[in-house]
């Protein structure tokens, strides 16, 4: 039982959550005792992101049942009860919640906003169409925002602009994958997957996918950026953000791949060097060219 609740935690999921750590990276406080914070603010959304999940797969077990892959998710196939499940999740976000106050007021209410904005989306939202990629893409920005008030730094609206375009580009993707390998069998699976086409998510992803790419090199240029980490050193990142836009967009439209963002960046070794050779550049740059 133990081991079914923690599968459906889905740790490998938990891979998102690293967006909490943006503040502290960009808030230039990484190498500052506020990073034990933003690890307590990771651990916190590890717990109540997995509590969502729990809820969404009770409230999703029977088409669950009808898709290939998720009809093996421990509620779906039986091997845990839905009420053990939601038993499960309570405690999480009660002691999520809990723990987050001890870490800010502000920090607390903003993963309150997540788990209600999540919650309503495994029982309502969901069933929106373009408002169901809308909401995962907020999720993200919460992410953000609540690692920024873990460790009180200013929350940039580069930050968010950038967080919810990234967002969005998975999110449509991932629909994008899940229309063309259910085929007809989509609306069984999920109803309103019917609203959506192939082509109508080929149009919102390049959309986005241009968007993105665009805030990013204007976000890396701006003279706000270059004063705040006194280096214009930036823009050299971006050949890794445009392999890791195109890279995916492989993945999705050649490969039949982007069910799982969070698969596609750990399984695909080339994804995933590329985003610690990001990563790297970026820690280098900020902290290296000028070390705080």
């Amino acid at each position: 039982m133990i081991g079914a609740v923690v599968v459906s935690l889905r740790p490998r999921q938990w891979v998102k959550n690293l967006f909490v750590f943006a503040g502290v990276v960009f808030g230039q406080k990484l190498l500052t005792p506020a990073l034990f914070s933003a690890f307590g603010a990771f651990l916190i959304f590890c717990g109540l992101s997995g509590a969502v999940y729990l809820l969404n797969d009770v409230a999703d077990r029977e088409q669950d049942r009808l898709h290939p892959e998720k009809r093996n998710r421990p509620v779906a196939a039986g091997w845990l009860p839905a009420g053990v499940a939601v038993i499960a999740a309570v405690v999480l976000i009660v002691a999520g919640l809990g723990a987050s106050v001890l870490i800010s007021g502000p920090f607390a209410l903003a993963a309150l906003a997540y788990v209600m904005l999540l919650s309503a989306y495994s029982a309502w939202l969901k069933h929106l169409v373009i408002v169901d990629v809308l909401v995962v893409a907020i999720g993200f920005v919460l992410r953000a925002v609540a690692g920024a008030l873990a460790v009180q730094v200013a929350i940039s609206s580069w930050l968010l602009i950038c967080t919810i375009l990234l967002a969005l580009f998975l999110a449509l993707g991932k629909r994008r994958h899940e229309v063309i390998s259910l085929d007809s069998a989509a609306v069984h699976h999920r109803a309103i997957l019917a609203e959506y086409s192939a082509a109508l998510l080929d149009q919102m992803i390049a959309v986005v996918t241009a968007s993105t790419v665009t805030a990013y090199a204007l976000y890396t240029m701006s003279p706000e950026t270059v004063a705040k980490f006194h280096t214009a050193l930036l823009p050299a990142t971006l050949p890794f953000v445009l392999y890791g836009v195109f890279r995916y967009l492989y993945l999705l439209y050649q490969r039949q791949l982007g069910g799982n963002p969070s698969d596609a960046v750990l399984h695909d070794r080339a994804l995933l060097l590329n985003t610690l050779l990001w990563m790297a550049a970026v820690l280098l740059i900020i902290y290296g060219t000028h070390p705080q």
